[in-house]
């Protein structure tokens, strides 16, 4: 399985043919591609999205929608995520869209529900945020947040955490998946910071293959650093996959 890290918690999952995007949020994204270069930026966004199949939104934040509803216009992937979050998102597609539906499918799920898509296999599991959008003066709640089980065909069982804090039940999550490679967010204010990052991974996924960070360096709020992860990891750092955005590793 190819993994590449878009920057903030936007990643690709690449095998047996499939590509799936979690949370897309490369329009407006820092870290995907700098600033000042309206040229680079359209030619790496073609590149991200080409080939899409499948998309994992975990919540209803715009760091983490991102260009899910182009996304579904221009590649017609299956989209997965929350009830309440697909029916808003449904609509934006379709306004988008001109009132037309766009030819993508959606898969509307909730905590502890598995749908499998075209060999494409996901689970929501809990997490600890919050998931609306701010639409004018109005505040629309999208659900539940979520984390995200995926397997695709012959690859590594995948768990992206979504933006959460540690909790027990991760454990669980642990026991029942058994998942290989692991997407922690490592940013704090909005999510576990590196130290209590650190101990998610230790307490519960001890045996875990590879610890990919995110939510961390997009913006200034965000102090976690994959470095910090690492010193807080002891024996276990070396199982820190450190990407640069853009960056791809084959799992």
């Amino acid at each position: 399985m190819k993994l590449t890290w878009y920057g903030h918690s936007a990643f690709a999952l690449e095998a047996a043919g499939k590509k799936l995007l979690i949370d897309p949020f490369l329009t407006g994204n820092p870290s995907f591609v700098g600033p000042g270069d309206s040229a680079a930026t359209a030619s790496a966004y073609a590149a991200a999205i080409a080939g899409t199949s499948h998309v994992v939104v975990t919540h209803g934040h715009g760091d983490h929608v991102g260009d899910a509803a182009d996304i579904c216009i221009r590649t017609r992937p299956t989209l997965f995520c929350n009830y309440d979050l697909g029916v808003w998102l449904m609509g934006k597609v379709a306004a988008a869209n001109g009132g037309q539906e766009s030819g993508a499918s959606f898969e509307l799920m909730n905590t502890g529900g598995t749908v499998e898509n075209g060999g494409v296999s996901v689970t929501l599991v809990r997490a600890d945020h919050s998931s609306g959008m701010q639409e004018g003066e109005m505040a629309q709640a999208l659900g539940m947040p979520n984390g995200a089980i995926v397997r695709l065909p012959g690859a590594p069982i995948v768990y992206h955490m979504g933006d959460t804090d540690i909790f027990s039940d991760m454990g669980l999550i642990n026991e029942i998946w058994k998942p290989d490679v692991v997407i922690i967010p490592i940013g704090d204010r909005f999510t576990m910071g590196p130290r209590t990052a650190a101990l998610a991974i230790r307490r519960y996924f001890p045996g875990v293959r590879a610890v990919v960070p995110c939510h961390w360096g997009t913006f200034g709020l965000l102090s976690g650093t994959p470095a910090m992860l690492k010193a807080e990891l002891g024996d276990l750092a070396g199982r820190v996959v450190d990407l640069a955005p853009g960056g791809s590793v084959a799992l």
